[in-house]
């Protein structure tokens, strides 16, 4: 199966409501869809994970080392184009291009053999995966004690077994937010914490000895994501567990991670970090050295099903008669074509998503959606 095009579809959608984390704010959301179509008519679909217009003309430059290439040779191919560009490109919009590109080309290679992803990649070792749900973004007007509270409340109501609360915009008002979340939602939905790397470590430190007895799943990028130092003074001075890894990418940056014990839990975003061929190789890796994977999940549907089919195949840590099982990330914020560029939206029932069982990726891209919501 050769590749006869390689073709990127920017989308674009304004808000109804602009929302911020810990050092941004957004009133549009974005994403860079990757469709890669072989001789034969067979097509795959891929997501890079990161700024749009960026992503797609560093796809644009991939497309002469793609094209009559052996689309099932998707070892090959990614060794290629990372070897093409490993002098400026060993981490951000290279490697988070090569994800869409490679995510496609799994895609097609379920489709060549009529079975879904997971099957190809060894699995399924589950079916259904339960999910946390991500959201508590701020609001320009209104107090987040109330909003927030609500936001949170509602999820549980829905059968989520987790929430995920953003954080980084103040020691004391943190603080204060977490504790009114807990006492929302109660001790039996999980509570996880995401600084968006807004602390220093001294903050960070402080914080997690503050709310450590409000049980907290995980400290998520309590710190900036280059600063593996801080990650590890954050790790010895409080008890949390600490997670990280949206902004890392490949075996290489991993390893470091690793080998330094600087995270508890490893977060690779499958859309960024290398796509499906590279994030099995980084989650073998935490597997041997003892630390947790759980993927970063912020993007279309076709992002998710391509998370969902990692997910069913990650090894379980430890392994034992009732193993702890891994965790989806299911954004909740307002996104307009998130499941609208797929005929079937991915959706939880009670906080349990399924993995898709269709061929590939087992989704099908609703093309009406693609022109409606391109960036003008």
């Amino acid at each position: 199966m050769r590749i006869a095009d390689v073709r990127t579809h920017v989308l674009e959608a304004r808000l109804a409501m602009p929302f911020s984390w810990s050092f941004d704010r957004t009133e549009v959301r974005g994403a860079c869809i990757v469709e890669i179509v072989c001789e034969d008519g067979t097509v795959g679909w891929g997501e890079c994970f990161g700024p749009p217009r960026l992503n797609a003309a560093v796809v644009h430059a991939f497309r002469p080392l793609l094209l009559g290439a052996d689309a099932l040779a998707t070892e090959r191919i990614w060794q290629t184009l990372y070897s093409q560009f490993r002098d400026q490109g060993q981490k951000g919009l290279v490697v988070t291009a090569l994800s869409g590109v490679d995510v496609a080309l799994w895609d097609i290679r379920g489709k060549r053999f009529g079975a879904p992803v997971h099957r190809l990649m060894g699995g399924p070792l589950r079916t259904g995966v339960a999910a946390y749900a991500t959201g508590t973004y701020r609001r320009d007007a209104g107090d987040p004690l109330d909003y927030i509270t609500a936001e949170v409340a509602g999820y549980a109501r829905e059968g989520f077994g987790a929430v995920k609360l953003k954080i980084g915009f103040g020691l004391q008002e943190d603080i204060a937010l977490i504790r009114a979340v807990r006492e929302t939602i109660g001790p039996q939905v999980g509570l996880m914490l995401d600084a968006n790397h807004g602390y220093d470590a001294v903050d960070a430190v402080a914080l997690g000895r503050a709310v450590a007895p409000l049980d907290i799943g995980w400290l998520e990028e309590p710190v900036a994501p280059e600063d593996l130092g801080s990650y590890e003074e954050v790790r010895r001075g409080q008890p949390i567990p600490v997670a990280g890894g949206e902004c890392e990418f490949t075996r290489w940056g991993f390893r470091e991670v690793l080998a330094r014990r600087a995270m508890d839990i490893i977060q690779p975003d499958t859309c960024a970090a290398g796509g499906l061929s590279e994030c099995k190789k980084i989650a073998d890796m935490a597997n041997a050295f003892g630390v947790r994977y759980l993927p970063h999940v912020w993007g279309t549907g076709i992002g998710l099903a391509a998370a969902l089919h990692l997910l069913a195949v990650l090894p379980h840590h430890p392994p034992r008669h009732k193993p702890r099982e891994p965790l989806l990330e299911l954004d909740r914020s307002e996104h307009p074509f998130r499941q609208a560029v797929l005929k079937k939206p991915i959706e939880h029932v009670s906080g349990v998503v399924q993995v898709p069982d269709g061929p590939g990726l087992g989704i099908d891209v609703d093309r009406a959606a693609l022109e409606r919501f391109a960036a003008r």
